[in-house]
């Protein structure tokens, strides 16, 4: 009798375990259970936190580069290449995770540091470049990238406008002269797992201001500031200013998609379809019985397009049996089942104690691995 095969491709349980470790901890106890199980561990993300590092070992090279921060500070971080096509994580490079101390700064973060990461993909060969915009710090329209990228923004006495979406209000013009012309034949892609657009009651600043650090004010003054960079980029490039705007996945990463669409030409992609594609998860998916997926919250939000559900329709459509692994659990049963779990296993089934979940995390996750072999 064959050895049962077992694809795993868990996100991070974010606050507890990367990805790998969640992978490697159901891993041990599946192979702890039943050690003939046959086990393939694929490494998976949707654009955001972990993007770069799921491509490590995927046939891709990682590549380290110095860049800007959120705040500017240098920060080390790397992009993934694989031939000309090149994989930059706004997360490793100025997101979140990247500002000193955590101190969150809503209206001075800078998206340079991504322009630089494309602008070394570029120098190294890369021709298409996939921007994986997920975990951003900055709420500045995607200004900062342009700059790296060689775009010059003023204000009506010809000064440069200070870094930081908060600036972008007294901005009078745009110089795209000193756009590197190598991007005219770059392909951007945007990977990202939301459709916002810039502006308005879904856009970048009400839908995702206030979780880096806005207030009431901060976020009204971000708002008028956007309106006046967005008006300001159709009347320099002579697009329509409402198609910009509105365009799905302008919003994300605190505007960045705005820029990539709007000014360097991009397009948009499904972070999580994309991400899949690129490490081969279709092909891992061959001669599997079982694939579990699963990350720190499996919720409404995992049901938008983030990884986990990328991972359970590709083995939908494979007529695979899928079951979900994670902290805790919000869907029902049936929202679950529709989702394409077969099962839903939590941690906190195993222990109810939140605290103690994310403490003991891998240890609960090889115990819930040894139920599934």
């Amino acid at each position: 009798m064959p050895a049962r095969r077992i694809v795993i491709a868990c996100d991070k349980f974010k606050g507890s375990l990367t990805a790998r470790e969640v992978d490697d901890a159901v891993a041990a106890g599946i192979l702890a259970a039943n050690p003939g199980t046959e086990v393939r561990i694929v490494p998976i993300a949707d654009g955001g936190d972990g993007t770069v590092a799921a491509l490590d070992g995927a046939g891709f090279d990682l590549v380290p580069v110095q860049v800007a921060g959120p705040t500017l500070e240098p920060v080390a971080a790397h992009y993934a290449v694989r031939g000309d096509l090149a994989v930059v994580e706004l997360a490793d490079t100025c997101g979140l995770l990247r500002l000193p101390g955590g101190r969150l700064a809503p209206l001075t973060a800078s998206s340079r540091g991504l322009g630089e990461a494309v602008l070394a993909a570029v120098d190294g060969g890369a021709r298409t470049v996939v921007l994986g915009l997920g975990g951003s710090a900055s709420n500045d329209g995607g200004a900062g990238l342009l700059r790296a990228l060689g775009a010059r923004l003023l204000d009506a006495s010809g000064a440069e406008v200070p870094e930081g979406g908060g600036s972008l209000g007294s901005l009078a013009e745009i110089d795209l002269s000193g756009l590197d012309p190598r991007l005219q034949e770059t392909e951007i892609v945007v990977a990202c797992d939301v459709d916002n657009p810039l502006l308005g009651p879904r856009g970048a600043v009400a839908t995702f201001s206030a979780q880096k650090g806005a207030g009431p004010a901060d976020q009204e003054l971000l708002e008028a500031a956007l309106a006046t960079y967005a008006a300001t980029v159709a009347e320099t490039t002579g697009r329509d200013r409402a198609e910009i705007v509105e365009a799905p996945g302008a919003g994300a990463a605190g505007g960045v998609g705005f820029a990539a669409l709007a000014v360097l030409g991009g397009r948009v992609e499904r972070g999580a379809e994309l991400l899949l594609g690129l490490v081969g998860f279709h092909e891992a998916l061959d001669g599997a019985d079982l694939v579990v997926t699963g990350e720190g919250s499996f919720d409404h939000q995992t049901l938008s397009g983030k990884a986990p559900m990328g991972v359970l329709q590709a083995a939908r459509e494979a007529n695979i049996r899928a079951v979900v692994v994670c902290g805790r659990t919000t869907l029902s049963p049936i929202e679950a089942e529709k989702a394409g779990a077969a099962q839903v296993h939590a941690l906190t089934d195993l222990e109810p104690d939140p605290e103690r979940c994310m403490t003991n995390a891998a240890e609960l996750l090889s115990q819930l691995g040894g139920e599934l072999g």
